[in-house]
């Protein structure tokens, strides 16, 4: 099997279900503790490659810095929405699960099946 990898945030409950969920199933994932590590606008642009996704689902619309942001204006281009997220690491979506070239969003957990497979 691929290398499993999480994009963990601790302080996330569905986060920490993702990561629990994985290790039930004796998989011990590479951690990416993005919150403190921060991210790079090329790492964003390869979890919506492997996610199969537009930068705008990778955003977490409910956070106050979306807002604050004005990222709902439908102006903004791709490149300045994911400079926010390396900006604003909160944005991104969480958590996501990575396995070769394919990923999820793990929200419930148990879809991290969907890549593992």
């Amino acid at each position: 099997m691929n290398e499993v990898v999480i994009y963990h945030n601790p302080r996330c409950s569905k986060s920490r279900e993702a990561l629990a969920w994985l290790r039930e199933r004796g998989i011990e994932p590479r951690v990416v503790l993005y919150m403190e590590q921060g991210l790079e606008v090329a790492e964003v642009r390869g979890l919506l490659h492997k996610l199969g996704i537009g930068v705008r689902e990778l955003l977490r619309s409910s956070e106050s810095a979306y807002r604050e942001r004005g990222l709902a204006d439908a102006a903004l281009s791709d490149a300045s929405l994911m400079r926010a997220i390396c900006e604003e690491p909160r944005l991104l979506q969480r958590p996501l699960v990575l396995c070769g070239e394919r990923g999820v969003i793990a929200r419930p957990a148990e879809r991290a099946a969907d890549v593992l497979a």
